[in-house]
């Protein structure tokens, strides 16, 4: 059983108690750690049984995967992590050129509709080659906005370098009213049923834990990214791991707006 895990902080909650010894994971499991491209890749081709996943690959490819109820990363207004920093507002954007990390399809999919039915402007989008982590070697590349997520936007925002910073959970929640899920955790359909059903019940054994100790998991998140332990904890305590009704709808209202195939829930 081979578990993905993605190496930022907004996973501590749900993997810290299996890192510390106090939750196991089934005879055999093992954790492999990567950035969410990284991952969606991996289980897909297979090389993962389970998996957190961008929701909108998790859509793109629903025949391969099940939908593990309960547990998924949203946000209910900002989410801190996922922002668009800009040398201009965004309104001046208009045939701009936006940075776009490969790291998170669903980030890049919310910017471009934001950009398109919300703010109304049409950038030149381009990929970031740069290491999404290295924000010295980004703030090297021309550019008037950048898409930054994870770690790295904790780091960037308190930096303070560009004047202008759009946090896309925040627009999405003052343009929808909807909270915005953007990862869940899926199976392969082909994995045994068991050993999933296993892996499951110990990321939901190891969430109870770590929502019961966001503040160890704070300190821990300063230490490892050097973002106050204040702001680690007030982003840690803003996410939100669980995966009701309302967010199935919220996720499935995003991508029929951006015309992804729709998804199916598991029972």
């Amino acid at each position: 059983m081979r578990i993905g895990r993605i190496g930022y902080i907004n996973c501590a909650p749900v993997y810290g108690a299996i890192d510390r010894g106090v939750v196991a994971l089934p005879p055999g499991g093992e954790l492999v750690t990567g950035t969410p491209a990284e991952l969606n890749d991996l289980l897909v081709a297979g090389e993962l049984d389970v998996s957190v996943i961008s929701a909108i690959e998790y859509a793109r490819h629903a025949k391969d995967l099940l939908l593990l109820p309960e547990l998924a990363i949203s946000c209910d207004g900002p989410v801190r992590s996922v922002a668009l920093f800009s040398r201009r507002t965004v309104g001046q954007l208009d045939g701009r050129t936006v940075l776009l990390s490969a790291s998170s399809r669903t980030s890049v999919a919310l910017l471009e509709l934001l950009c398109r039915d919300v703010w109304k402007i049409k950038p030149r989008f381009a990929e970031a080659r740069a290491e999404a982590q290295d924000l010295d070697a980004l703030a090297e590349l021309p550019h008037e906005a950048v898409l930054v997520i994870g770690d790295a936007a904790l780091a960037l925002a308190v930096r303070g370098t560009y004047p202008h910073r759009y946090d896309l959970g925040e627009e999405w929640k003052r343009w929808t009213g909807l909270p915005f899920v953007f990862a869940v955790w899926a199976a392969r359909r082909v994995a045994s049923p068991a050993a999933v059903q296993r892996g499951h019940q110990a990321l939901l054994a190891s969430r109870t834990w770590g929502l019961a100790h966001l503040d160890e998991l704070a300190a821990e998140a300063s230490r490892q990214t050097g973002v106050p332990v204040a702001t680690c904890r007030e982003y840690l305590g803003g996410l939100d791991y669980a995966f009701s009704n309302q967010h199935r709808a919220a996720l499935t209202d995003f991508l029929r707006r951006v015309g992804s195939p729709q998804f199916v829930q598991v029972a």
